[in-house]
């Protein structure tokens, strides 16, 4: 292992040893290539990003540009600028030349280059940072800046990153929403000026856009062709993308966080250190651009992302608010006779001055509620285990409700201006996590009921509300623009030190669905909840969206009543434990709402779920048809050895014709030989796929002449798993 360790990082050096002997600056990966260099007036420019170039005489074929490696504001440079500041002396310009690289590797599969600037007349440094990731193709970059001036300096803009790019046309994909329908695609062509993807919310950040983009250039994005760039920023707090077209129709992209209303005053000897954009290059088209993220997710972006996950039955829409330990008992046993392996707790366990009975109190006060439950949270945890069940807990650290012991205590811990009446979403405000007192409180409420309560495996961490009326009480009068920052650095040390403390219990992020999807919040969390909508023709569209940056091993995704709560809309159980089953299973229908035939069959799609599960959340996704541009969407996980495939099909749009489509796989090796059934049927007797069944076929077969049948009933789905032939 050692001698391959090595062999691997001599190839690396060998790779990058002509470019560097040509005073170029090389980012590389296995496949990909950032190349940067310093001009013959000491600016570092980035001259080219895309397919990885090896050897200096490849250079030739490469038409590379001039592009500002990261731009400031104040001098020549007219347009939008990565660094825009103020010095102490009152000077609005800054202009960084090159001082030094250093590289260095952090084990075979990461490289870290940093590439550090200054200020060619006062004490500011800037340094670039780059994590290469040599399997996975993924780029990780952000900036540091050091303030080495004699008094404070003003931080206006901030950019984690500055990446140019020359072409014809540009397309770019930004996901957006609201609560219950998150994570939807609109792509539109970049034309002259300006397009900002962007939110404002602070808290809960994502819940109208999401941290992540598409560019491709040249033509419209495509699966499994073209030139596409993927990227997503890993902050918690508000973000911004911002694409600039310029008269040359070159493109400047200037991702990190939103300097909206952000000014930050930067001490003497203080350094500002910047989100990392997580970005990488396909020139195969989306496809790769989803691998790539999803195989990094799972070894660097997610917590536990090699381990298993459990089938949970949350208590939510079975009893909301209203519940007591009878009650809870019976969904635990039944949940155990079900097949599941952990029991969650929602909502409505805590506060007795003001019982949490609904949403309007008790958030703030974490006691156990003793009416509700007189033996306390030890006597379900012993429950859960007498039946073989994990565990979980929810709860919402940051939030509290007016109606509290807390609240009474401590009204000036909530965010709020002075003078302004307070606006509750929810019936609940925000506490003001730029307070170490306050930090201190959230870290402590979790950390106490873990410590009192042994034996909890999982929290769900929720988050249901964004920020107005944007006041600290606890900043002074010239760092209120701190809050948003500072707010998301305390919430982000919180997280890393109760993932720290707790390594092997199981964290969901929740924020009142998908308001907090990034790698930022991730890497201290296992599972991700994408949204309170569970109905599944949304969940199709939201997931779908989803899963373009974020690994299927964190995607909860639950089975829930018909007619859905949030829909309205009835649909077959079958098509609610399909795509459920697509994801991290959970479910939120109880037992006790279900028939005999309702049961049977659950209790053997959750033990169907258990059998392909390693293949499903560890597997490589390919999508086959969109739900966007077809009647019938597909796609499909590939396990590591490509000898197991799950195939899911969806009919998202009926019409009066059968929708007899051919289906061509992907990523199957061409050379095995696969054998395929329907699993998760309604009848065993019966198959969508019958003709296929206990048929030998090739992988070549399978994906370049593909399978035919039809589906064409409301709400209809077929699952399908291919096994090679040994």
């Amino acid at each position: 292992m050692q001698l391959q360790k090595y062999l691997l990082i001599a190839l690396f050096l060998v790779a990058s040893t002509s470019l560097l002997a040509a005073n170029y600056i090389p980012i590389t990966t296995d496949n990909t290539c950032l190349l940067l260099q310093v001009n013959d007036q000491n600016r570092l420019e980035q001259v080219y990003f895309g397919k990885k170039i090896k050897q200096l005489n490849e250079l030739e074929a490469v038409p590379l540009k001039s592009f500002s490696a990261y731009s400031t504001f104040g001098t020549t440079h007219v347009f939008e600028a990565a660094l825009r500041m103020t010095h102490a002396d009152g000077n609005t310009s800054t202009e960084l030349g090159y001082v030094s690289t250093k590289t260095d590797r952090k084990d075979t599969n990461i490289f870290h280059t940093v590439i550090s600037l200054k200020d060619e007349y006062y004490g500011l440094y800037v340094d670039l940072h780059y994590n290469a990731y040599q399997k996975e193709d993924i780029i990780e970059q952000w900036t540091e800046i050091r303030n080495g001036e004699n008094k404070p300096v003003i931080l206006n803009n901030f950019a984690s990153a500055d990446l140019s790019f020359y072409a014809k046309k540009y397309y770019v994909s930004q996901f957006y929403g609201d609560w219950s329908e998150e994570m939807n695609i609109a792509e539109q062509e970049l034309t002259s000026g300006i397009k900002i993807i962007d939110t404002k919310l602070g808290v809960r950040s994502n819940q109208y856009t999401h941290p992540c983009f598409l560019l491709s250039l040249g033509n419209p994005v495509e699966e499994s062709n073209g030139e596409v760039i993927g990227g997503t920023l890993a902050w918690p707090g508000n973000f911004q993308f911002c694409f600039e077209v310029d008269n040359d129709q070159k493109l400047r992209v200037l991702s990190g966080i939103n300097p909206y209303a952000s000014t930050y005053t930067l001490d003497k000897d203080k350094i500002f250190k910047t989100p990392a954009l997580l970005y990488t290059y396909s020139n195969e088209g989306t496809g790769k651009i989803t691998r790539n993220f999803h195989r990094w997710a799972r070894k660097y972006g997610i917590k536990n992302g090699d381990k298993e996950r459990s089938i949970l039955l949350n208590n939510w829409e079975a009893t909301y608010f209203d519940f007591d330990e009878p009650k809870l008992t019976q969904i635990i046993d039944d949940a155990s006779k079900m097949g599941f392996e952990l029991f969650l707790l929602d909502d409505g366990w805590f506060g007795n001055k003001y019982p949490r009975n609904g949403d309007t109190a008790g958030l703030g006060d974490w006691q156990t509620n003793t009416k509700k439950l007189p033996r306390g949270i030890p006597y379900l945890i012993e429950e859960c285990k007498k039946r073989g069940l994990k565990f979980g807990i929810w709860v919402e650290p940051e939030m509290v409700n007016p109606k509290s012991e807390l609240y009474e205590k401590h009204p000036d811990w909530v965010i709020a201006q002075p003078h302004r009446e307070r606006t509750p979403q929810r019936n609940q405000l925000i506490l003001d996590m730029s307070n170490p007192k306050v930090k201190e409180f959230v870290y402590n409420t979790i950390d106490e009921i873990l410590q009192k309560n042994p034996g909890i495996d999982y929290v769900k961490w929720d988050c249901n509300r964004f920020v107005q009326n944007s006041g600290s009480s606890y900043l002074p009068a010239d760092k209120q623009s701190h809050l948003w920052i500072d707010y998301s650095l305390a919430l982000l040390e919180v997280m890393d030190k109760v993932s720290a403390k707790y390594p092997d219990v199981t964290f969901m992020a929740c924020s009142g669905g998908g308001g907090r999807i990034d790698y930022g919040t991730m890497k201290h969390f296992d599972e991700y909840w994408i949204s309170d909508n569970n109905d599944p023709l949304q969940r199709i569209f939201t997931q779908w969206g989803a899963q373009y940056f974020f690994p299927t091993i964190g995607l909860a995704s639950h089975v829930s009543v018909s007619p859905n709560h949030i829909s309205g809309r009835s649909t077959p159980l079958k098509y609610r434990f399909d795509i459920a089953m697509a994801g991290k299973l959970g479910m939120d229908l109880q037992p006790v709402q279900m028939t005999d035939e309702e049961k049977i069959f659950s209790k053997n799609a959750i033990e169907t779920y258990k059998q392909i599960r390693k293949t499903v959340l560890h597997g490589d996704l390919y999508r086959i048809l969109s739900p966007y541009k077809n009647n019938r969407t597909v796609f499909m996980y590939v396990n590591e050895n490509k000898d197991e495939a799950i195939v899911f099909n969806f009919l998202v749009r009926k019409e009066l014709k059968s929708d007899k489509q051919t289906i061509y796989l992907k990523g199957l090796d061409p050379n095995k030989t696969y054998t395929l059934k329907e699993i998760n049927k309604v009848s065993p007797n019966w198959s969508r796929a019958a003709a296929y069944e206990n048929k030998p076929f090739s992988g070549d077969y399978l994906m370049t002449v593909g399978l035919t049948f039809p589906i064409y009933n409301e709400y209809e789905s077929v699952l399908l798993q291919l096994n090679s032939i040994k």
